[in-house]
């Protein structure tokens, strides 16, 4: 993955500076040849200022569309220049941020904050939908979630399970992630799991739990019991992956809804600090969006 440009808050705020900067730019990402008619491809149109956002209307169809048609900001009342700011300090910032911090330095309700930053991580999300690890994969589940009711550890307690997966190059580096809350460790559960995430010959590095030997098929399968003393190189990054990702939602988040986790597994997974993901994020993830 090539190296961005490195893009300092002062330089993002010059280059976004105005309302119209932000417009324009959208524009250019989305009709970078010159507009095009999203329902007859026409070239020509109408430029309407009535609104906050320029309308365009195309001179064939009279249909009419705007830059934000289409992308998280589609029918946002919140200004361009606070949600790029906000874009901005999400893909910047690796222990990601509040929607309180959000609402309180960009004076919005927390409400609209929440709601922008959950449609940021949703884009992340989308972006890395289609990417699936390969080569060797350490991959192990864990527990996440405040103190439960039964006080029973392990895979007998009752907060939220997740599966993760994380990649390494052949020096065993980590290179990237994948993490998903599942229901339970049963065989069809983890089989989804690694089809729709991991190409088939990768090998799978994993503790002692049954269900990952069942996949011995289509996967190379390199599974025993955890032990750190006797072997601590076994599952050491994707414990230390687990280990940081605790960090990040207290740190950050002070702990975090059930219902919401899936979102900032997500967020976390495409900016930990090992992987490719991140060799200066800065504005690309607004260009994806």
């Amino acid at each position: 993955m090539a190296k961005q440009e490195t893009l300092t808050f002062t330089k993002f705020q010059q280059r976004f500076d105005s309302e119209k900067a932000c417009h324009d730019h959208l524009f250019q990402l989305k009709w970078s040849n010159g507009f095009c008619c999203p329902n007859c491809q026409h070239h020509e149109y109408f430029e309407i200022s009535i609104r906050t956002l320029p309308l365009f209307q195309c001179k064939k169809c009279n249909h009419q569309t705007t830059v934000t048609v289409g992308t998280i900001f589609e029918k946002t009342r919140t200004p361009l220049r606070k949600w790029f700011t906000v874009i901005y300090w999400e893909a910047q910032d690796k222990r990601g941020v509040s929607a309180v911090f959000v609402a309180r330095e960009l004076e919005v309700s927390y409400p609209t904050a929440w709601l922008m930053l959950h449609k940021i991580r949703k884009a992340m999300a989308d972006r890395d939908e289609g990417y699936v690890l390969s080569g060797l994969v350490e991959i192990d589940d864990f527990y996440i979630g405040a103190p439960t009711e039964n006080g029973k550890r392990g895979r007998g307690t009752d907060k939220n399970q997740v599966l993760v997966a994380l990649s390494k190059n052949e020096k065993g580096h980590p290179l990237y992630v994948k993490m998903e809350v599942i229901v339970d460790m049963k065989r069809e559960t983890v089989e989804t799991f690694v089809k729709e995430n991991i190409e088939t010959n990768s090998t799978l590095i994993a503790d002692g739990h049954r269900t990952i030997p069942t996949l011995k098929d289509n996967y190379t399968i390199e599974a025993k019991k955890y032990n750190a003393k006797e072997d601590p190189e076994h599952l050491k990054w994707v414990h230390t992956l687990i280990s940081n990702l605790k960090s990040f939602v207290l740190g950050t988040f002070h702990g975090l809804d059930s219902r919401h986790l899936q979102s900032y597994l997500d967020e976390f997974s495409v900016k930990h600090p090992y992987c490719g993901h991140c060799t200066s994020y800065s504005i690309s993830i607004v260009e994806l969006l």
